[in-house]
């Protein structure tokens, strides 16, 4: 069997157990842990599904032995973030992730007595989530994401690598709960390096492929990628941006071999694995109100040379020499 079928039916059959059996598992004194994703199952969550499972093991932690990992899957819908982390919280795990923001606000509105664990959270002050970053003080913690902060930075990039850029859209989230200021952000950064500005929101994966299309009409030259949904859709966006002829930035590497020219941004699957370091501490004892929440500190840049080439771009050398990972 290969390992990403494994991984989905791992996530199948988590999400189906009742209840009940977490009841059991609790009873029994086994740490149990519910995580609430954003796609709509464990394969395609597998590339961080499966850096949380690594996480616990590196800990010490063996699955249903001495931990019980419960996934949910609520597909990017919002109606099912809400229904999911009503059930996670009625089974009384000991624990519970929220992977993104709008899964940790749900949780957060749920329980204010189960420990919260946030990971691509962009402002848990601001969402409610924490008191403050360094004294959360209620029953939510985890690492912060520097989203806003590195907006100039990444359209820089973008325009280094792209010479004759002029005119940029975002294509953003129309559920994303920090859209408004994410387009503010980009809007300002845009009128500061003298490059035309407009942004799309995007409501479900069928509108992509119209938007880049209107994208490319508009003759924009660059393309800035933003919020779960799409970074869930990753292999769609990069096949339009190519189909297209669009270079396109995104903030997570994980989206760039799909046809993305380039990202900088935090280093998620690092985001993941600190969020499993909170469980550990939790489960041992700590309160998630005296766990400050973690600005991140490692950076990446990682260049597409190969998307590049189907774009008509030359990378200068000096700029793919800077690279964190270049893929050819």
């Amino acid at each position: 069997m290969r390992r990403r079928d494994f991984v989905t039916l791992i996530g199948m059959a988590a999400a189906a157990q009742p209840v009940a059996v977490l009841a059991q598992s609790t009873a029994r004194k086994i740490p149990v842990v519910g995580v609430l994703w954003h796609a709509g199952n464990a394969e395609e969550e597998d590339v961080y599904l499966s850096v949380v499972q690594k996480a616990f093991h590196d800990l010490g932690y063996v699955e249903g032995k001495s931990i019980v990992l419960e996934h949910r899957f609520p597909a990017e819908n919002p109606q099912r973030f809400r229904e999911l982390a009503h059930e996670l919280v009625e089974a009384k795990p000991d624990v519970i992730i929220g992977v993104s923001s709008l899964g940790a606000v749900e949780l957060k509105k749920a329980t204010s007595t189960i420990p919260i664990v946030f990971v691509v959270v962009a402002d848990p002050v601001g969402f409610g989530l924490v008191n403050s970053l360094a004294h959360p003080g209620g029953n939510a913690t985890g690492p912060s994401m520097m989203l806003l902060d590195l907006s100039g930075k990444r359209l820089s990039l973008l325009k280094e690598a792209v010479p004759n850029l002029s005119r940029v859209a975002l294509l953003i989230d129309a559920a994303d709960l920090f859209k408004q200021r994410v387009i503010k952000a980009y809007q300002a950064a845009a009128e500061a390096s003298g490059i035309e500005f407009w942004s799309i929101e995007i409501a479900t994966p069928e509108d992509i492929e119209p938007a880049f299309s209107k994208v490319a009409q508009d003759h924009s030259n660059g393309v800035i990628i933003s919020g779960s949904m799409l970074f869930n859709q990753r292999a769609r966006v990069g096949a339009s941006a190519i189909a297209h002829k669009l270079p396109a930035l995104g903030v997570a590497a994980e989206q760039v071999p799909y046809g993305l020219l380039l990202s900088y941004g935090q280093d998620a699957p690092d985001f993941f694995r600190r969020a499993v370091t909170y469980v550990d501490k939790i489960l041992k004892g700590a309160n998630p109100a005296d766990l400050p929440v973690e600005q991140p500190t490692r950076f990446k840049l990682v260049v597409n040379a190969k998307a590049a080439k189907e774009l008509g771009l030359t990378i200068p050398e000096a700029f793919l020499l800077r690279a964190d990972e270049v893929i050819e």
